[in-house]
C-alpha cells in the first residue's frame, strides 16, 4: 500500500478516483482550504483499506482504489501496520508517499528517507489494520481489466508493495547528498530490525510471486510491430525469499551493510543495437556497466539479474513512448541511466487480412459484392483476390483478382447460399484470407396469404389473426408482416409485426380510432374516441420576421382516440386583451403576417378531433423582429445658387430600430439616379451642379433591419448663369482647312465647340493670345489669327460670354506659327551628254542632307512653254534623261518645308551635245590577188545634216595604223607581206561646223577582223569556215560571261567546302 501526501492551493480533481460515490468526504477537503494537506491512500488489487468514519462507522474499501483523505493540521497520519510489516516514509518530486513493508524490505532508490517533522494525528483502532495483501498483476485476466492509473508498466514489486504509475523522466533522479542519505538509511535500518525482532513470529504466508513471473513476462513481451525501442531505466531488488521462514541472522546484518554498498554503485548504460530487422520483428541488445567509487568489485555486491525496461515511439523523438519489454526479475534496489535513443525501420510485408466483403445489391441472379482495403504494411496493395464455394459448399474457388474493390456476379441461382472470402495482394506477397461470409440471392415470392381477422377486441388493444396460403407446403417456412394504417393519419399502411406467428396482438392504440389492419386483404376495426389533451405552447418555426412570425407545434399527446383534424391558433398582443384566430387547419405550423415590426405576440393553440376541441396550451410570446424603417416623404429642395442644391427630409418611422443611415439619390433623369448621399444627417448640400438643369431627387431611410423603400421624387432646376468654360480649344492643320491659310508662317487656324450655356444663350468668344492681344469674334466655333510672327510660340485661351457675362477661360493651349518657306537654290549643271543632263543645286554633302528639312520641286519647260515637274523629293541631284542631241532645255527650281511652298528660281537653260556615231559591224576581207585584198564595211547614214567619214586602222602585233579615212566604205589593201597575219578594224566619225571651225566626233571601234596572207585560196567555203572559228575560238569573254564563270567557280568552292565540314568536322 502507497500513501501519497501533497500541499495543494486545490485538492486533486475528485473524479479521477473510482471509490469518491463511496467514500464520504470531510467538507474542508471538499472546499479546497489551502492550508489543509491532501493525503492519497493508493489500495492495490487484492487489498482492503479499512477506515472509520465521522459517524462512527467502519468502512472497508477493497482495490484497486485511490481513497484522498486531508490532514487538517499538514502533518502525515499514522499508519498502523500488522504484525510482520513495517512503514516507511520517502519523498519524491513534493510527494511524500508511504510504503507498508515487509520487516525485511529493500530500500528502493526512488524512495527518500521520511522527512524528520512528520507528526500523527490518527488514533491505533484494530479496524484500520489492512488485511493480508495478495498479488495482483494487471495482465492476469483473472484481476479484471484496471484503469490505465493501475496498471503497472515497470517490473512488479515484492509482493508486499504495490505503487502508484507515474510519468518517468529520462535523466537520473535527484538524489539527496550521500553523507545525510547514509544517515537516513541507518536511522530506517534500525527502525526495521527492531520491527523484524518484534513481529518476527508473524509473518505473513508465502508469496505466489514465483508463479506468477513466467505468465508477467510472457504477457509483457506481446506487443505489437511499428514500435520503435529505446532503453528505460534499471531497477535492482534484492531476490525474494519465501515468506513462511524467519530470515537467518546473517541475512540482517548483510541486509543493514548492503544499502551503504549500494551507494556507491552507479549502472551505465550503453546505447542499444539493432540486429535482425524483419518485418513485424527486430532484435535489440544491450549491455551495462556498474562503476563503484569504493574498492570492492561491483560483481560481488550485484550477483543478481538486472531488470531492463524498454519503450519504443513510432513517431520520433518527441512522440509518447510506450513500454514494449520488462523482465520480472529482482535483484539489488538501483536504478540507472537511461541510454541513448536508437531508431530503425521495420521491413515490408504482405498486407493484413481485409475485413469480409460486404453485400451492396442482390437480386433473384446476381449479387453486388463490395470490400475495403487493409493495411498494406509498407508496400502499396496492387490487387485483390476473391474466392467462393460456387454455391456447392465446397472448396472455394477464384472468381475475381483485380484491383477494383467492387464486383458483381451474375448467372446465379435463386434462394441460394453462396460464401465468399477476400485476400489482398502487394509486392511482397499476398495476406490471408478474410472470415468468411455467406450470403443469399433473392427468392420467388410467396402467395398472399388469407385476409386477418379480428379476434379480441378492447379499448386500447386489437388482437388479429390469420391463415397461411393454402398453395404453400407444410415443410416451408414463411414470414408474415403485418401493416396498420391509422385512420386520419396520412402515413399509409406501416409494419407493426414481422414474424411466423399467425397471431398478433397491438397494444397502446387510440381510442374510438379506425385502423386497417392487411397481410394480404385490409382489415378495419375503430376504438372509441375523446377530445385531445392540451397541447404544448407553440414555438418559433424560424427567425421572426419584421411582419410575419413563424410558429410550429407539437400534437398534443393524448389525441382521444382518433386523429387530430384540426388545429387553432388564437392571438393577442397581451394575456389580458381580447385573442382572435389567426390560423385553423391540420397542420403543425403556420405563418402569422401582417404583423407590426419591433412589437410582442401572446399565442395559444388548441386541438380538435372528431369528439371536439381540447383545452388551449399555455401562452407563448414572441416579438417581431425590427423592420425596416417606413418610406421617406418628398425631400425638400431649395436653390443656394446656380450650381449648389440643399436637400433636407423629414425623419420617417423606425419601426423598432434606430435610424441608422439615410440614402439620397440624385440624377438628371428620372429613372437613372444614381446614389450621390449616405449617411446619418437629414439634410445634405449637393455642389456641382449645372445651372439651367433640371434634376430629380428621392430618399431612403435604413436601419440595422434593412433599407426601407424610397419616397416620392422631387424635381428642381437650377436658375441660368454665365457660360461654361470651353474645354477643346485646338489648333487645326492647314491640310484640313478646306480654304488655305494666306501664310502659314504668319496665322494660326483655332477651333473649338461650343460650351454649355448654362441657360443664357452665347453671344461671342474673346481670344486671349501672346502679350495680351485680345480678339473679339461672334458666335462661331472657329477664328483664324493673322499677322503673326514666324516661327514663335503662342499662349491661346478663348473664353464664352452670354446676356448674363464672360465665363471663365478655357486652360491655356500653345501653338506655333511655322518658320518662313525658304529661298530657290542655285541650279546648275554637271554632267552633259547627248541624251540627258544631270543637274545639282544646294549643298548635297550627307551632313547636310542629315539635317535638311526642305524639299524641292523641279520643272522644265516644254514646247508649249509650260513647266512642268520632273522631280519632288529632298536630294540635290538629278539626272533627266531621254532627251535629245544638241537641244536645249531650260529649267527652274523651287524649296518648300512645312511653312509653305518658297518662289520659284530664274530660269536656268542648259544643252545636250551631239551623239557619236554608232559601231560599226567588223568588216570584211577577200583577197583578190597574192597580192592585194578588199576591206569593205557598212555604210552609216548622215546624222542631222552631219557628214559620215570612216576611219581604217590596220594592226599588226602592238602597232597600230590608219590606212584610210574618208567617205568610202569599201579599201583595197595591196603590198602586204607572205605568211604574216593582219587584223583591221572600222570606226565612223562625224563631222559637223561650228564657230571654232569643222568639229568632228568619232564612234567606237568595230570588232577587228584577221587576215592571213599565207593563206591561197580565201574563197573557199571551207577556208572561210575555218578562219570564222578560229575568229570565234579567239573572241575574248565578255563582262557578262567573265561573271557568270567566276560566280559558277565560288559557288563550286563552297559546295567543296561544305562537304569538307560536314564529313571531317562535324562527323
Amino acid at each position: 500500500m502507497i500513501i501519497s501526501t501533497m500541499m495543494a492551493d486545490q485538492p486533486p480533481p475528485l473524479e479521477a478516483t473510482t471509490l469518491l460515490n463511496d467514500v464520504p468526504l470531510v467538507p474542508h477537503m471538499v472546499n479546497g482550504d489551502s492550508t489543509q494537506q491532501v493525503i492519497v491512500v493508493q489500495v492495490n488489487p487484492g487489498e482492503t483499506f479499512t477506515i472509520r468514519t465521522e459517524d462512527g462507522h467502519i468502512q472497508c474499501i477493497p482495490g484497486p482504489a485511490h481513497v484522498p483523505m486531508m490532514s487538517p493540521n499538514g502533518s502525515m497520519p499514522p499508519i498502523f501496520v500488522p504484525p510482520g510489516y513495517v512503514s516507511q516514509v520517502v519523498e519524491e518530486n513534493g510527494v511524500r508517499k508511504v510504503l507498508v513493508l515487509p520487516h525485511s524490505t529493500e530500500f528502493h532508490p526512488s524512495l527518500h528517507p521520511p522527512p524528520p517533522h512528520v507528526t500523527h494525528f490518527m488514533h491505533h483502532h484494530p479496524a484500520l489494520l489492512p488485511h493480508p495483501p495478495h498479488h495482483v498483476f494487471s495482465q492476469v485476466a483473472s484481476t479484471g481489466e484496471l484503469p490505465p492509473q493501475f496498471i503497472h508498466q515497470h517490473p512488479p514489486p515484492p509482493p508486499h508493495i504495490f505503487q502508484e504509475q507515474e510519468p518517468r523522466s529520462h535523466g537520473r533522479m535527484n538524489f539527496p547528498p550521500r553523507d545525510e542519505r547514509s544517515m537516513k538509511i541507518k536511522r530506517l535500518k534500525e527502525r526495521q530490525i527492531s520491527s523484524h525482532n518484534n513481529s518476527k513470529l508473524h509473518s505473513p504466508p508465502s508469496s505466489p510471486h514465483k508463479a506468477h513471473i513466467a505468465t508477467n513476462s510472457h504477457m509483457q513481451n506481446g506487443y505489437s510491430k511499428g514500435q520503435h525501442l529505446t532503453g528505460g531505466p534499471i531497477k535492482l531488488k534484492q531476490a525474494i525469499r519465501t515468506r513462511s521462514s524467519p530470515p537467518a541472522e546473517n541475512d540482517s546484518t548483510d541486509g543493514e551493510a548492503e544499502p551503504k554498498k549500494l551507494q556507491d554503485l552507479n549502472p551505465i548504460m550503453s546505447k542499444p543495437v539493432v540486429s535482425s530487422l524483419e518485418a513485424r520483428s527486430a532484435l535489440l541488445s544491450w549491455s551495462v556497466q556498474i562503476a563503484s567509487e569504493n574498492r570492492e568489485s561491483p560483481t560481488t555486491l550485484v550477483q543478481r539479474r538486472f531488470v531492463y525496461d524498454v519503450t519504443v515511439s513510432n513517431n520520433g523523438k518527441n512522440g509518447k513512448f510506450k513500454p514494449a519489454y520488462s523482465v520480472s526479475a529482482t535483484c539489488l534496489p538501483l536504478e540507472g541511466s537511461i541510454s541513448e535513443l536508437v531508431s530503425f525501420t521495420t521491413e515490408s510485408c504482405e498486407p493484413d487480412s481485409p475485413a469480409p466483403p460486404k453485400l451492396l445489391t442482390r437480386t433473384r441472379n446476381c449479387l453486388n459484392l463490395q470490400w475495403k482495403a487493409s493495411n498494406d504494411n509498407g508496400s502499396k496493395i496492387n490487387g485483390f483476390l476473391l474466392e467462393w464455394d460456387e454455391g456447392k459448399q465446397g472448396p472455394f474457388k477464384e472468381c475475381y483478382f483485380g484491383h477494383l474493390k467492387q464486383y458483381k456476379l451474375t448467372k446465379l441461382l435463386p434462394s441460394t447460399r453462396y460464401a465468399f472470402r477476400i485476400a489482398a495482394k502487394n509486392d511482397i506477397g499476398m495476406s490471408g484470407f478474410s472470415e468468411t461470409v455467406v450470403v443469399y440471392t433473392a427468392g420467388s415470392v410467396p402467395p398472399a396469404p388469407l385476409p386477418p381477422r379480428l379476434r379480441q377486441a378492447g379499448i386500447t388493444w386489437l388482437c388479429l389473426e390469420w391463415s397461411q396460403p393454402s398453395e404453400m407446403t407444410s415443410d416451408e417456412t414463411l414470414t408474415y408482416i403485418l401493416e396498420m394504417e391509422e385512420e386520419g393519419s396520412g402515413y399509409g399502411f406501416k409494419p407493426r409485426q414481422n414474424s411466423e406467428d399467425l397471431i398478433c396482438t397491438l397494444k397502446n392504440l387510440r381510442r374510438n380510432t379506425s385502423f386497417k389492419f392487411r397481410v394480404s386483404d385490409t382489415l378495419t376495426v375503430q376504438t372509441a374516441i375523446v377530445p385531445p389533451g392540451p397541447c404544448h405552447p407553440p414555438r418559433l418555426a424560424s427567425k421572426a420576421k419584421p411582419k410575419e412570425l413563424s410558429l410550429q407545434w407539437e400534437p398534443p399527446s393524448l389525441d382521444g382516440g382518433s386523429a387530430i383534424t384540426a388545429y387553432t391558433v388564437e392571438m393577442s398582443k397581451t394575456e389580458q386583451e381580447d385573442r382572435g384566430a389567426v390560423y385553423q387547419g391540420p397542420d403543425l405550423e403556420c405563418t402569422v403576417g401582417n404583423l407590426l415590426p419591433g412589437q410582442t405576440y401572446c399565442f395559444w393553440v388548441k386541438a380538435a378531433n372528431k369528439a371536439g376541441n381540447g383545452p388551449f396550451s399555455e401562452a407563448a410570446a414572441f416579438s417581431t423582429a425590427p423592420g425596416p424603417p417606413e418610406r421617406c416623404k418628398v425631400p425638400l429642395l431649395i436653390c443656394k445658387s446656380a450650381s449648389c442644391v440643399l436637400a433636407s427630409w423629414e425623419v420617417p418611422g423606425c419601426n423598432g430600430s434606430e435610424i441608422t443611415e439615410y440614402r439620397l439619390e440624385w440624377g438628371r433623369m428620372e429613372g437613372c439616379m444614381q446614389v450621390l448621399y449616405t449617411g446619418s444627417s437629414s439634410s445634405y448640400d449637393i455642389k456641382g451642379l449645372t445651372p439651367a438643369t433640371t434634376y430629380y431627387c428621392r430618399v431612403q431611410a435604413g436601419n440595422i433591419a434593412g433599407i426601407g423603400l424610397f419616397g416620392d421624387t422631387a424635381v428642381i432646376t437650377t436658375p441660368p448663369s454665365i457660360p461654361a468654360a470651353v474645354v477643346d480649344l485646338q489648333v487645326v492643320d492647314e491640310e484640313l482647312l478646306e480654304t488655305p491659310l494666306p501664310s502659314s508662317s504668319e496665322c494660326l487656324a483655332l477651333q473649338w465647340t461650343e460650351p454649355c450655356c448654362n441657360g443664357s444663350d452665347i453671344i461671342g468668344y474673346t481670344i486671349e493670345y501672346g502679350e495680351k492681344q485680345q480678339i473679339s469674334v461672334e458666335n462661331v466655333t472657329s477664328c483664324i489669327l493673322t499677322n503673326l510672327i514666324p516661327d514663335r510660340t503662342y499662349r491661346i485661351r478663348i473664353q464664352a460670354i452670354n446676356l448674363l457675362g464672360s465665363g471663365p477661360y478655357s486652360s491655356y493651349i500653345k501653338a506655333k506659327t511655322k518658320p518662313p518657306p525658304p529661298n530657290p537654290p542655285h541650279l546648275e549643271c554637271v554632267v552633259f551628254s547627248h541624251q540627258s543632263l544631270k543637274l545639282k543645286w544646294g549643298d548635297g554633302s550627307s551632313k547636310a542632307l542629315a539635317t535638311e528639312t526642305s524639299l524641292y520641286n523641279l520643272q522644265m519647260e516644254d514646247k508649249l512653254s509650260r513647266f512642268y515637274t520632273i522631280y519632288n523629293g529632298p536630294c540635290h541631284t538629278y539626272k533627266v534623261q531621254r532627251l535629245n542631241e544638241s537641244t536645249t532645255y531650260n529649267f527652274r527650281i523651287q524649296a518648300y518645308n512645312e511653312s509653305g511652298d518658297g518662289s520659284f528660281s530664274e530660269v536656268f537653260s542648259f544643252a545636250t551635245t551631239k551623239s557619236l556615231p554608232p559601231a560599226l559591224k567588223a568588216p570584211r576581207i577577200q583577197q583578190i590577188d597574192s597580192n592585194s585584198c578588199e576591206v569593205s564595211w557598212e555604210p552609216l547614214q548622215p546624222m542631222r545634216g552631219d557628214a559620215i567619214v570612216y576611219i581604217l586602222q590596220l594592226t599588226n602585233g602592238k602597232e597600230v595604223d590608219q590606212v584610210y579615212k574618208g567617205t568610202d566604205t569599201l579599201y583595197s589593201f595591196t603590198n602586204f607581206q607572205t605568211n604574216c597575219e593582219y587584223r583591221f578594224r572600222v570606226c565612223a566619225a562625224r563631222q559637223y561646223q561650228d564657230t571654232n571651225g569643222l568639229q568632228e566626233l568619232c564612234g567606237p571601234y568595230s570588232p577587228s577582223t584577221t587576215f592571213s596572207s599565207q593563206r591561197q585560196e580565201l574563197d573557199l567555203p571551207c577556208a572561210n569556215t575555218a578562219s570564222d572559228a578560229m575568229k570565234i575560238k579567239k573572241k575574248p569573254l565578255s563582262d557578262e560571261q567573265f561573271a557568270f564563270l567566276l560566280l559558277l567557280v565560288f559557288a563550286l568552292v563552297a559546295f567543296l567546302f561544305a562537304i569538307i565540314i560536314q564529313y571531317f568536322v562535324i562527323k
